[in-house]
């Protein structure tokens, strides 16, 4: 449930199955908007890059154990200079200050706790909710 850090007022709405080609074509949907509202080249690529692992995070952590029929809920918006984007999924939740550093030796091997660190390093802002079930994520045009 969004709250008043990941919460998108006015934000387009869409409850995605597990589904590769489904995921795909929302993603390329989702691009496509970006595009025709300025957003191209790198600004794409970081918003390609934190989509795809905010909906892998979501199946495959947050739904991990749970009914492969459960859908995730992704929610995008534009204006003029910055793009927002969120993604829900109906499992217990995480605490993101738990994740261990993968940039620290001991961690090097471990799978976890990268795609947050990509969805940070490329995006302007991201936030969890308190259940910590819900990301939302912020791309600021560098001109804006």
């Amino acid at each position: 449930m969004p709250d008043a850090n990941t919460h998108i007022e006015g934000a387009h709405v869409v409850d995605l199955a597990h589904d590769r080609d489904a995921i795909t074509a929302l993603i390329e949907q989702i691009l496509g908007v970006a595009e025709q509202n300025g957003f191209g080249g790198s600004a794409a690529f970081a918003i390609r890059l934190a989509i795809e692992e905010a909906i892998t995070n979501a199946f495959e952590h947050g739904h991990k154990g749970l009914s492969d029929d459960l859908t995730i809920r992704v929610e995008h918006r534009i204006e003029p200079g910055v793009f927002e984007f969120a993604v829900e999924d109906q499992g217990p939740g995480f605490q993101p200050s738990a994740l261990p550093d993968p940039t620290l030796l001991e961690n090097l091997s471990k799978p976890s706790g990268r795609g947050v660190m990509l969805m940070k390093a490329y995006m302007s802002e991201v936030s969890f909710n308190a259940q910590g079930n819900r990301v939302k994520m912020r791309y600021i045009a560098p001109s804006a």
